[in-house]
């Protein structure tokens, strides 16, 4: 939709069409694809196949989702809070729940955008350590807690995701909901931090897992301009590839 109001065409071609590393190499299938398109966003897996991309790609590559990172949504979520509350440069961000993708990517924000993180979850789940020792290097604070009230007291952004990915087997499903189910955001846990705090969720959501619908659905939450907010973003991520 945001190549589409911007005046160019996309083309997408799924994992059934593609054969990323299989039938052809990751750098052939780069450099062909460079020579017919000017802009390439990639969804895979592997951050090895995404980096081997970009490095034989004469085209801009946008990181648009790994296993191990999604640049892209946490930027929303940044923009999001800054439209409804101003500068996160000092806030506190609460991540509860799962160190997945999305939450190494929101490490890696907070020594490059100032703000201290949280961690609440499983400690066997948290983010990478080599991420966590960078950002507070750049001054932020990266704190793993299981307190909620050390987590939640005061706290200026709520975030969480799902528990299971797309790909995870059933019994890996059944383990994570009994490992993370205690990590929950309730409404007790909301009336923990600021009266101003925001909520995010970066959808698709499994209401009354990861969060209850009544936080979901609450006053504090702005999961929908959020969803809203990665077109914009994506556009704009977007534009200055193409003007570099």
């Amino acid at each position: 939709v945001g190549i589409q109001q911007m005046g160019g065409k996309s083309i997408i071609v799924n994992g059934s069409d593609l054969h990323l590393g299989n039938s052809e190499s990751i750098p052939d299938t780069a450099k062909v694809i460079s020579r017919y398109v000017d802009l390439v966003m990639l969804r895979t897996f592997d951050q090895n196949n995404l980096h081997e991309f970009a490095n034989n790609s004469s085209v801009p590559i946008i990181n648009g989702l790994t296993d191990e990172s999604h640049p892209c949504q946490v930027l929303t979520d940044i923009f999001t809070f800054e439209e409804n509350g101003g500068s996160i440069f000092r806030k506190k961000v609460v991540w509860s729940g799962d160190g997945n993708n999305v939450c190494n990517s929101y490490v890696e924000a907070a020594g490059k955008f100032g703000f201290n993180l949280y961690f609440y979850g499983p400690i066997q789940n948290i983010p990478h350590r080599e991420l966590i020792s960078t950002a507070k290097k750049s001054g932020s604070d990266i704190v793993i807690t299981q307190n909620a009230k050390e987590a939640f007291d005061g706290a200026d952004l709520i975030v969480t995701d799902t528990w299971v990915s797309m790909h995870d087997n059933p019994e890996v499903k059944q383990e994570r909901h009994n490992l993370l189910k205690p990590f929950q955001v309730n409404e007790e846990l909301m009336s923990k931090a600021s009266k101003d705090a925001l909520f995010m969720h970066c959808l698709p959501a499994h209401r009354n897992e990861e969060a209850t619908s009544g936080v979901m659905d609450g006053k504090n939450s702005v999961i929908f301009d959020e969803a809203e907010n990665r077109l914009h973003v994506q556009k704009a991520i977007m534009r200055w590839c193409l003007s570099k």
